[in-house]
């Protein structure tokens, strides 16, 4: 008979921005042209990389596959949340639940993991010159992006399944605008804190163990450029290569630790809602801009492609 009360919830309820009912028209307009302005960038990227043939090296392949990934990422959230902002029901389906988190979590490890390879990717490049040919070739990079995926959606599959193995019998109110994990797992019957325990102990070892592995590459980068002569300007373009990814990945992960390693204790609706807007919204708006803004192959490609002037020098 219990078996069949754990069975009763059909549907989840997202409180999503409710409590800012008075910014929600605003909260909807600013997020809007957030998405379009996050799926503009991506395409540019991936359509200029596509046709520009000068761009088909490794570096700007992994560039063309994170675009691919975060937006595909944004389109597992944003959309349901548009419409939750201006809808009076904002009800989702059970089964609808577990595939907005098992593509969430699945894109969201991906992208760090895409972000780990581009970082060892430039350390081949710079620190082993003669032998980056061999080291990353074309078969080499698809066995790393292979991995980056298949990674990802293995380790959301472990935890979407571990988090929805718990029965769901009592309420169905998720406090939170899409499927996040701790907010569902607050509505399982059983006591969830093994569960926490062990998803939060699976997410702080893959964000630091990515975060330092970026580190160290990052490190031995530094250390090569050094001896590199001032003068040849080999130490600038080495710089410039490495900016754009290393600021992308200081936000990225530096965004993901505050919803991902933060402590257990549970906070109010609406800081755990504010704290995953800037992994989930922000980051995909800033890392397309970044990596175009910062990025003078990306720019002048850009500017063949489109003839656009807003990519001039002067950005």
């Amino acid at each position: 008979m219990k078996r069949e009360n754990q069975t009763q919830v059909t549907e989840f309820m997202l409180v999503g921005f409710s409590a800012f009912p008075d910014l929600q028209g605003v909260l909807f307009v600013v997020f809007l042209l957030m998405y379009l302005m996050t799926l503009a960038g991506n395409l540019a990227i991936m359509a200029v990389i596509q046709i520009d043939r000068h761009l088909h090296t490794p570096m700007y392949l992994f560039l063309g596959v994170l675009s691919f990934s975060e937006t595909c990422y944004t389109f597992v959230i944003i959309p349901k949340t548009l419409v939750d902002l201006t809808a009076e029901s904002t009800t989702i389906s059970f089964p609808g639940c577990v595939a907005q988190m098992f593509f969430f979590l699945g894109l969201g490890g991906t992208n760090c993991i895409i972000l780990t390879v581009m970082g060892y990717d430039r350390y081949l490049a710079i620190c082993h010159p003669l032998c980056y040919g061999s080291l990353m070739s074309s078969h080499i990079f698809v066995k790393l992006m292979a991995g980056s995926w298949i990674s990802g959606f293995l380790l959301s599959l472990f935890e979407t399944t571990l988090i929805f193995w718990s029965p769901f019998c009592g309420s169905n109110i998720i406090n939170h605008f899409f499927c996040h994990m701790r907010p569902v797992l607050r509505l399982a019957c059983t006591d969830s804190n093994t569960i926490e325990v062990a998803i939060s102990m699976m997410s702080m070892l893959g964000l630091s163990g990515s975060f330092l592995f970026i580190v160290l590459t990052y490190l031995l980068i530094l250390g090569t450029i050094l001896r590199l002569p001032s003068a040849s300007g080999e130490r600038e373009k080495a710089f410039s290569t490495c900016a754009a990814h290393l600021t992308v990945v200081v936000m990225h992960f530096g965004f993901a630790s505050i919803i991902y390693l933060k402590p257990s204790p549970r906070g109010t609706l609406e800081e755990d809602t504010l704290m995953s807007v800037p992994y989930t919204i922000l980051t995909p708006f800033l890392s397309p801009m970044i990596f175009t803004l910062r990025n003078k192959e990306i720019k002048s490609a850009l500017r063949k492609a489109f003839g656009k002037r807003i990519f001039s020098q002067k950005m």
